[in-house]
């Protein structure tokens, strides 16, 4: 895991908090969206994923830039993927139209 490997600072650690938060956050309610009893649940579930990955991208932003280049590459790529998610919850909503 991605927040273990980063350097035990006290932003660090915050914000290490806030990204495990947030990033399973973002699974859970896909789970929930998949066992959704209506359209409208579904549709929620997503929209809440779609927030928590833009809130995940937030605190690995922040990490990134608060740290050496040791750790910063693999946090740009786990940004990048929160930065996909973020883009593929909208078009899934979009279909589902």
């Amino acid at each position: 895991m991605y927040i273990k490997t980063i350097p035990r600072t006290l932003s660090n650690i915050e914000y290490g908090g806030q990204v495990a938060r947030s990033s399973g956050s973002v699974g859970a309610n896909y789970i929930e969206a998949n066992e959704a009893l209506s359209k409208r649940d579904f549709a929620l579930r997503i929209k809440i994923s779609r927030k928590e990955s833009e809130e995940s991208a937030y605190w690995l932003r922040l990490i990134v830039e608060t740290n050496e280049d040791g750790c910063a590459e693999r946090g740009k790529q786990l940004m990048q993927e929160a930065t996909e998610l973020k883009k593929i919850f909208p078009a899934i909503i979009e279909k589902m139209q």
